[in-house]
């Protein structure tokens, strides 16, 4: 489902067919960015939480997911990250305003019967630092997730306390299973 922000942005392209091309290229690139994001970090996850469980899939988090993130910014020339409006980690997971504007209508879409897994935006921004190209995918929270991002009494003793130690600013609890937990941000200068 493409959104109404994405639409409207093409068509105010289309005046110009160079540009329209463009922005779709760049829409193209970053659907799958974010999905290289997504598939490595699941397969990682999924992978540890076999092996060790949710204790041990706190790492991958921690640790594997910014790394995934920076080396896909540094292959693409553009900043790929994960945000969102209930932080785990404060320092690379908090929304700029653009973003928050992003999650809030994520979230309103989800609540009016949107599948989360299907939200995401497209937009050519003037920043004072230039133009750049944004975009977002939502990320629902699946199953997997529960363990750690689940009600905080369903979350175990001991993964409660790796997220204390890791975490200490943790906002990250409380989803269900579909909630939109967050979002992969693309960032590119034009």
């Amino acid at each position: 489902m493409k959104s109404k922000l994405l639409t409207a942005l093409i068509a105010a392209l289309c005046a110009s067919p160079a540009l329209a091309d463009d922005a779709a290229q760049y829409q193209d690139q970053a659907r799958a960015t974010a999905q290289s994001l997504l598939k490595q970090l699941g397969g990682e996850l999924q992978k540890e939480m076999k092996a060790g469980g949710p204790v041990a899939a706190i790492k991958v988090c921690k640790d594997r997911a910014p790394a995934i993130a920076s080396d896909l910014s540094r292959k693409n020339g553009e900043k790929v990250a994960r945000v969102s409006l209930k932080v785990r980690n404060p320092l690379i997971g908090t929304p700029d305003a653009w973003e928050q504007k992003v999650l809030a209508e994520f979230d309103r879409k989800a609540a009016a019967g949107a599948k989360p897994e299907t939200l995401e935006t497209a937009e050519i921004v003037t920043e004072p630092q230039g133009k750049y190209f944004r975009y977002m995918k939502a990320v629902p929270t699946g199953n997997l997730c529960l363990a750690c991002h689940g009600p905080a009494e369903k979350i175990g003793k001991e993964v409660k306390e790796q997220l204390s130690a890791d975490y200490p600013h943790d906002k990250a609890t409380g989803y269900g299973e579909g909630q939109i937990r967050g979002a992969i941000t693309i960032k590119g200068p034009l």
